[in-house]
C-alpha cells in the first residue's frame, strides 16, 4: 500500500485466493463514494439542533458557576452508587475506547474560576482556578456565523484508536525502518515484550508521534506509550484495551500464510479488528447499557455517519460510570514482597478480599502510570474490570475525577495509597480539576442549547417543572433544623445521605462498608429537584448535561429518556452510514472461507486469545456470585 493510499484513496490488497479487498482510508474519507468528507478527520462535528451562543456566533452563555454547580449536584461524599443492571467497569472502559476512536477535539486554555470561600468546598486549590481548555473554531467559524468545531479523528468505528489517522503515526507503530514509505514495514505492530512501544523505543522520544502527556509523565515523556491515539495513556484500564488489540493485530498476522505480503497481511488484520470493535460494541456493549437499535436495514449512502457535536459535547460524557478504583485480584505468590513494596510506594493499596489478595488501584495512581500495566499484568488487569460493577450513571460523579483528575499527591505524602481510598481525601492534592466541571464548560463552550432546547432537538417534549426532569415528588427543601433556613443551598447538610438501598431494596448503612460495595440508590436529605431549582431558577436554564444527568433511567438500561435518545440516533448512524459496517463487509466473510479468521469473537474471546486469561464469557455484566 502506497503512503497516498493510507492518507485516505482508497486503495485494494490483492489477497491470495480471495480477489482483490477494499481498504479503509486511515481517516475515514472515501468511505461514503458520494460524499467522500462524510465522517473525515478533520471535518466539522454535525449539529442536531441550532448553536446556542449569547452573541449569536461564539460567546459563552452566561450560566451559574460549574464549580458551584459541581458541589451541590455532582459531590458524592465518596458514598459508591453502582449500577442497578450490574454493568461492569468494562461497561466505561469500552466506551471511552470507543470514544477515542470516532472523536477527539483540540484546546485552548481558558480557566475557569475557583472560589475557595465557598461553604461546599471540601478541597484546596493552589493554583487558584480550574484548567479548561476552549475548542478553537473551526476555520471560516465564530466570526461571521456560528462557531463551529473539528473533529480531528475518523468518526467511524474502525480502529483509528489502534492504527491512528495519518501514515507517518502508521509508520513509527509498524514493524520496519522509519523512511517514508510504508511499503517496506512489516505486517506486525511494534510491541516489545508484548506492550505497547514507549516514545524511545524507536531511540529518540522527540521524533516519535505526539502523545498526551498526563499527571507525571510530564516529567518522563519517553516512558509515554505510543498508540494510534494520542490518549492512550490517560489511565491503566484504556491502555490495557490499546494493548490487548495491537495483540490482536499481531495474533491475526501470526495466523495469515507467509505467502502473502506483508502489506496484505497487515491490512487484513487491520480489516478484522476495526470489525471485532464493532461487533463488540454493537453486541456486547450497547445491549449492556440497555441501548436498543432498530433493525439493521443494510448500508445507506444517505446516511451521514459523522459524530454530532450534542453527541460528542453531552450524550457521551459518561464520567458518573467511572469508579473510582480498580481490585485486581491475584494468587499469592503471584508478586514478589519487593514487587509489592514498589506497589505501595506509588500509592496501590495491597489487602485482602473474600479471602484473596488484591492490589487496590485508585483512579489517582492508574492516571498517565504506563508503566503500571505491565508490572500487573495485562490479563490480570482486564479480568478485573469485569468482576466489579461501574457506577451509577447519574449526576453523582466520584471525586477522583470531581477534584482531583490527572494529579498526583503533595510531596511528602508518607503512604500516598491512603489519597484514594477509601475515598479521596482533600489533604493529599494541591490542586482541583473537575471533570464535571469541564463538561458544563465544554457544552457551553460548543454552543449546545439548554436541556429543554435539547429536548425538543431529540424528540422528546419539554419539561416544564423541576420534579418532572428528577421524577421526585417535591422541589422544596425540607423543614430540617440541620438545614439553615436562609439559604439552604449553600449548607453542606443539604448533600447527606439519609438512605441508601441495594439492587434488591435492602436497606444499608451510609458510608459502610457493605454500602461501599452494594448501594444502587441513595436518597439525601435534600430532594435533586430541590438543589436544582436553587442554583437555576428555571427549568429552561439547566445546562443539557446537568439536566440529562438528573432524568430517572429507563427501566432496564443505563439512561434517561434524552441520554438514551442521544446514543440510539448517534450509534444507528455510525452503523447504517458505514460502507465497512461488519454486517455490510462481504470481505469479512472472504477473508473467513480463505484463512479461517473470524471477527465474531466476543471480549472474553480476544481476552483469552491474547492473554492466556480466562473471565466470564459476558465480560459486560458482573457475575452473580460478584454483584
Amino acid at each position: 500500500m502506497v503512503m497516498a493510499a493510507a492518507c485516505g484513496q482508497e486503495a485494494s490488497v490483492p489477497g491470495s485466493g480471495m480477489g482483490a479487498v477494499a481498504v479503509r482510508s486511515l481517516d475515514g474519507s472515501g468511505d461514503n463514494l458520494r460524499n467522500p468528507a462524510w465522517g473525515q478527520a478533520g471535518t466539522q462535528y454535525l449539529r442536531g439542533a441550532s448553536p446556542s451562543y449569547a452573541d449569536g456566533v461564539g460567546q459563552i452563555v452566561a450560566g451559574p458557576s460549574p464549580r458551584y454547580i459541581s458541589n451541590r449536584i455532582f459531590n458524592d461524599l465518596g458514598q459508591n452508587l453502582f449500577s442497578e443492571n450490574d454493568v461492569s467497569q468494562w461497561g466505561w472502559v469500552w466506551g471511552q475506547f470507543v470514544d477515542h476512536d470516532i472523536d477527539e477535539t483540540p484546546a485552548e486554555s481558558v480557566p475557569i474560576s475557583f472560589d475557595p470561600n465557598d461553604p461546599l468546598e471540601a478541597f484546596t486549590n493552589d493554583l487558584g482556578a480550574i484548567d479548561f481548555a476552549r475548542t478553537p473554531a473551526a476555520p471560516g467559524t465564530g466570526v461571521a456565523s456560528p462557531r463551529q468545531q473539528i473533529n480531528t479523528v475518523s468518526s467511524y468505528i474502525d480502529g483509528s484508536a489502534v492504527y491512528g489517522i495519518d501514515p507517518q503515526r502508521l509508520e513509527w507503530l509498524r514493524e520496519g525502518p522509519v523512511d517514508g514509505d510504508l511499503a517496506d514495514n512489516g505486517a506486525l505492530l511494534l510491541l516489545p515484550g508484548g506492550y505497547l512501544p514507549r516514545a524511545d523505543a524507536r531511540g529518540d522520544p522527540a521524533t516519535a508521534p505526539s502523545v498526551d502527556l498526563f499527571g507525571g509523565l510530564a516529567a518522563t515523556p519517553q516512558i509515554a506509550r505510543v498508540a494510534g491515539d494520542v490518549r492512550a495513556n490517560e489511565n491503566v484500564a484504556l491502555l490495557a484495551v490499546q494493548t490487548l488489540f495491537a495483540r490482536e493485530h499481531d495474533r491475526i498476522v501470526a495466523e495469515l500464510p507467509s505467502t502473502l505480503s506483508e502489506d496484505e497481511k497487515f491490512q487484513i488484520a487491520r480489516r478484522v479488528v476495526g470489525a471485532e470493535i464493532q461487533f463488540i460494541t454493537y453486541n456486547e456493549f450497547l445491549p449492556a447499557l440497555g441501548v436498543v437499535l432498530d433493525p439493521y436495514r443494510g448500508y445507506d449512502p444517505a446516511m451521514d455517519a459523522g459524530v454530532s457535536n450534542e453527541f460528542a459535547t453531552v450524550g457521551y460524557r459518561g464520567h458518573s460510570m467511572v469508579h473510582g478504583q480498580f481490585d485486581v485480584r491475584f494468587r499469592p505468590g503471584t508478586y514478589s514482597i519487593a514487587q509489592l513494596d514498589a506497589f505501595r510506594a506509588q500509592g496501590v493499596g495491597v489487602k485482602r478480599e473474600d479471602g484473596r489478595p488484591s492490589l487496590q488501584i485508585s483512579l489517582t495512581v492508574a492516571f498517565g502510570n504506563p508503566d503500571l500495566l505491565s508490572h500487573v499484568g495485562l490479563g490480570r488487569l482486564l479480568r478485573s474490570l469485569g468482576e466489579e460493577r461501574q457506577y451509577r450513571n447519574d449526576e453523582q460523579i466520584d471525586n477522583s475525577l470531581r477534584s482531583v483528575l490527572f494529579q498526583v499527591p503533595r510531596p511528602g505524602m508518607t503512604d500516598p495509597s491512603a489519597c484514594g481510598q477509601p475515598v479521596v481525601q482533600p489533604g493529599c492534592f494541591a490542586g482541583v480539576q473537575d471533570l464535571g466541571v469541564i463538561d458544563i464548560e465544554r457544552g457551553r463552550d460548543h454552543g449546545i442549547p439548554s436541556y429543554n432546547d435539547l429536548r425538543r432537538a431529540y424528540g422528546l417534549s419539554p419539561k416544564k417543572t423541576f420534579t418532572a426532569i428528577t421524577g421526585e415528588a417535591t422541589g422544596r427543601f425540607p423543614s430540617d433544623p440541620r438545614i439553615d433556613r436562609a439559604d439552604p443551598i449553600d449548607d453542606p447538610s443539604i448533600l447527606d445521605f439519609i438512605r441508601l438501598r441495594n439492587r434488591d431494596g435492602h436497606k444499608l448503612k451510609p458510608l459502610g462498608p457493605r454500602s461501599q460495595e452494594e448501594a444502587v440508590t441513595g436518597i439525601r436529605r435534600t430532594t435533586l429537584a430541590a438543589r436544582l431549582k436553587a442554583i437555576y431558577g428555571s427549568v429552561d436554564r439547566i445546562d443539557a448535561f446537568v439536566g440529562m444527568l438528573s432524568e430517572p433511567h429507563i427501566p432496564g438500561t443505563e439512561f434517561g429518556p434524552l441520554q438514551l435518545a442521544m446514543w440510539t440516533r448517534q450509534f444507528e448512524a455510525l452503523r447504517d452510514g458505514d460502507r465497512f459496517f461488519y454486517l455490510n463487509d462481504p470481505d469479512l466473510a472472504r477473508i473467513d472461507r480463505a484463512f479461517g479468521i473470524t471477527h465474531r469473537h466476543t471480549l472474553a474471546d480476544l481476552i483469552a486469545l491474547n492473554t492466556g486469561t480466562s473471565v466470564q464469557p459476558g465480560v459486560f455484566r458482573v457475575a452473580a456470585s460478584d454483584a
